[in-house]
């Protein structure tokens, strides 16, 4: 799990906002397990800090209510440790060098590397283990992943969520990768059909895949 520096009920309405996308103070707190008065008390000394931000809603004849989010800065704050500068600075580069063909040469390699990578690590095992283990390996590399279980007639399937992306910034400036990773999922699960259901990179606040038995 990604640490802050922050005290760890502040970090955990951070983590919440994130997976949330946003949230009123009622939710997080039946989330935390808190009293609304205690999570109202530390939202409003994030929000003083600059790493939450919110905007209000009008429901019925009551009160506004209050919806928080994460402000850039705590998205960053939660951010994993990364290189992404380097990285893209490293692709323009290619790119001006070698051109956008052989940019995307690189990228799709680097998948199928990562590709090879899961295989060997995921085993033999039964699908669902297989994909449990995925969700393992994409927490460790900071993608706060979760896996769920969907209905499905008469076939197996799963639903892959993933609140952050650790490559977030590449994605941004190269989004053929977001594609590249989609076919490292379907190579690493050969007997399912990969989808992506949500996309950071189009405003969602995460990233979901359906994984279904062919």
């Amino acid at each position: 799990m990604t640490t802050t520096g922050l005290p760890s009920t502040k970090q955990n309405i951070l983590q919440a906002l994130f997976k949330h996308g946003q949230a009123a103070a009622s939710r997080l707190a039946q989330d935390l397990d808190l009293s609304t008065q205690a999570i109202r008390r530390h939202l409003h000394e994030l929000e003083a800090d600059g790493l939450i931000e919110y905007h209000s809603v009008q429901q019925g004849m009551g009160r506004p209510q209050h919806l928080y989010q994460l402000s850039s800065a705590g998205r960053d704050r939660l951010s994993p440790q990364k290189y992404s500068e380097f990285a893209v600075s490293f692709l323009d580069t290619l790119a001006e060098t070698a051109g956008q063909e052989q940019v995307s040469k690189v990228l799709e390699k680097q998948w199928q590397r990562k590709a090879a990578v899961y295989r060997d690590r995921l085993g033999n095992g039964n699908l669902k283990q297989r994909i449990a283990k995925l969700v393992q390996l994409r927490q460790e590399e900071g993608y706060m992943a979760e896996l769920h279980q969907a209905s499905a007639q008469h076939k197996q399937r799963f639903v892959l969520v993933e609140h952050n992306c650790a490559i977030s910034d590449v994605a941004e400036s190269y989004p053929s990768i977001c594609g590249h990773e989609l076919e490292m999922f379907a190579a690493v699960l050969p007997d399912c059909i990969v989808q992506r259901t949500q996309w950071i990179n189009d405003g969602e606040h995460r990233c979901g895949y359906s994984i279904e038995v062919k």
